[in-house]
């Protein structure tokens, strides 16, 4: 989850690398400004955390709140449907949101 300055065109540029950045690796947007990505374990979650840390932008925040696929699961949609995304899920998995 993040929430970054956009208020100057290099603001601008650096969320937009940030995005870029997550996609790239593996994440996919559930709504603005929040992404996840599924992971076998703990350990590699706790790598994918890194690689986030090699790319942050210099300003901003940016979160990872790290949740079973059961927990996810029992999430409830109050408005909205699920993106076609989040469809491919397995139960064994963790994800990094």
């Amino acid at each position: 989850m993040f929430d970054l300055p956009t208020l100057t065109k290099r603001d601008r540029r650096e969320a937009s690398l940030f995005r870029t950045n997550l996609i790239k690796n593996g994440f996919f947007m559930v709504q603005l400004s929040v992404y996840c990505r599924v992971t076998r374990n703990h350990d590699d979650a706790r790598k994918n955390i890194g690689i986030i840390k090699s790319f942050l932008p210099p300003h901003g925040s940016v979160r990872v709140l790290t949740v079973t696929e059961k927990q996810y699961a029992s999430m409830q949609i109050l408005i909205g449907d699920k993106t076609a995304s989040e469809t491919f899920l397995n139960t064994e998995d963790i994800l990094e949101l």
